[in-house]
């Protein structure tokens, strides 16, 4: 049976604190309605160099919205705390990002989620609850 991919805000509270993740498909709908995570070369080489420098990562969702149903693209978690005063966390941003924040790699953005928006969907946690939203979707 394949993992569990949770959303990025869970992640945040289950850490309970800001967490980091990527996206790697297009923006626009009709774009990312053909996206293929498993056939990006440039995900596969974000995450290759990611392995090779011992960041820890796994697939995420986005963030929760019981509204809508969106497949996954490919979203990672990487497990590494927003603070700049670690080593790990300047290797990852210094990776990914110019020095004016932004991105080295077109079409990848990076994010940090903040601990109090992912607390907006406390909610989510209760038990039955994704359950009840499957029901009534």
């Amino acid at each position: 049976m394949p993992a569990l991919i949770e959303h990025i805000d869970a992640i945040a509270r289950k850490k309970g604190r800001a967490v980091l993740y990527l996206e790697f498909h297009p923006q626009s709908f009709r774009e990312w309605r053909a996206y293929r995570y498993e056939d990006d070369p440039l995900r596969a080489r974000v995450l290759a160099w990611a392995d090779q420098h011992g960041v820890p990562w796994t697939p995420c969702g986005p963030i929760a919205n019981p509204a809508m149903m969106l497949p996954y693209l490919g979203q990672v978690y990487f497990d590494v705390p927003y603070d700049e005063s670690l080593p790990a966390y300047r290797m990852l941003r210094d990776y990914l990002e110019y020095p004016d924040g932004t991105m080295r790699h077109p079409g990848v953005r990076f994010y940090a989620l903040r601990l109090e928006h992912a607390m907006q969907n406390a909610a989510h946690d209760e038990p039955g609850f994704w359950e009840r939203q499957a029901e009534e979707f």
